[in-house]
């Protein structure tokens, strides 16, 4: 799998929670990923940002060893940019 089609795998299953159609991140980089998505998108989707971080937060309670800082999130190549994460995961939730 190519960074670009891990990436928009990634961005489809952080909209798939958001929506709450899959509520539980599946391993630690999902779980990341969805506590940052959160962040990003809380003040223009505060639902989808709650669906997320609630995902986050049901693998964390089991696993709570494998939460990371941001820096570490992006450093793990997990997600590419902050701004980007934001406005990706935007276009899809804005394309329901």
């Amino acid at each position: 799998m190519t960074a670009r089609e891990f990436e928009a795998a990634l961005l489809t299953r952080c909209a798939a929670v958001a929506r709450d159609v899959a509520p539980v991140a599946q391993d630690q980089r999902e779980a990341n990923v969805f506590q940052l998505a959160a962040t990003v998108i809380r003040s223009r989707f505060p639902r989808e940002s709650i669906g997320l971080m609630q995902a986050s937060e049901q693998y964390f309670a089991t696993h709570p060893d494998e939460r990371l800082a941001p820096g570490d999130v992006i450093r793990n190549g997990w997600v590419l940019s902050l701004p980007r994460l934001r406005d990706m995961l935007s276009q899809q939730l804005h394309g329901r």
